[in-house]
C-alpha cells in the first residue's frame, strides 16, 4: 500500500503561525496573495492600455503608494517562494504529477472548470474584503483585530455551508 505522508496539521498550523510573526517582523505586513495577483493585474494593464491605466484612480493610487512599479511589491516573491517552495516539497515526497484529482462522479474537464469558477469568485471576494484569507484573516487574527477573526468565521462558515452543495466534485 502506498500511503501519502503529509506534514502533521498542527505543526503545520503551528509552523505558519510562526510565518506570520517572521513576515510582519521583517516586512511590517502580514502574508497574502491576492495583493501579489492584483500587482501582476496592474503591471500588465500598465503596459497592454496605459492610456487606460492612467485615468483609473485606483491604478494611479496603487502605483503612486509603489514608487519602484508594481513588480517589486514584497509579495510578488511571497507568491514566488510558495511555488518555488512547493515544487521542491513534491520532487522531495514523490508527488509530482500532472494530472486532475477529482471524485470518480466527475470528469477532469468538471473539476478543471469548478476550480477556475471557485478561484475566480474567491479573487473577486477577496477585493471586496480588502484581502485574501490569508491577508485578512490569518494575519488579522495574529494580531487580534475582531475584523479578522469575524473573516475567519465567515470564511468557515460558509466554507462548511457550500461545501455541501458542492461536495460531488471531491467524493463519491
Amino acid at each position: 500500500m502506498n500511503e501519502t505522508k503529509y506534514m502533521n496539521p498542527y505543526l503545520a498550523g503551528f509552523l505558519l503561525g510562526l510565518l506570520i510573526v517572521v513576515a510582519v517582523f521583517i516586512s511590517g505586513e502580514g502574508l497574502g496573495a491576492s495583493g501579489a495577483v492584483k500587482s501582476v493585474v496592474i503591471y500588465a494593464l500598465d503596459k497592454v492600455a496605459p492610456s487606460h491605466a492612467d485615468n483609473l484612480d485606483f491604478v494611479k493610487g496603487f502605483n503612486s503608494s509603489h514608487p519602484d512599479g508594481p513588480l517589486k511589491v514584497w509579495l510578488i516573491f511571497e507568491i514566488l517562494g510558495v511555488l518555488v517552495g512547493a515544487f521542491i516539497s513534491g520532487a522531495i515526497y514523490n508527488r509530482l504529477k500532472l494530472q486532475v484529482e477529482h471524485s470518480p462522479g466527475i470528469t477532469s474537464k468538471q473539476r478543471i472548470i469548478a476550480a477556475l469558477i471557485g478561484g475566480t469568485l474567491f479573487g473577486i471576494g477577496s477585493q471586496f474584503g480588502r484581502g485574501c484569507t490569508s491577508g485578512a484573516a490569518l494575519s488579522g487574527m495574529s494580531v487580534f483585530s475582531t475584523g479578522g477573526i469575524l473573516t475567519m468565521i465567515m470564511i468557515f462558515g460558509t466554507g462548511y455551508i457550500v461545501a455541501y452543495f458542492f461536495r460531488k466534485l471531491w467524493i463519491n
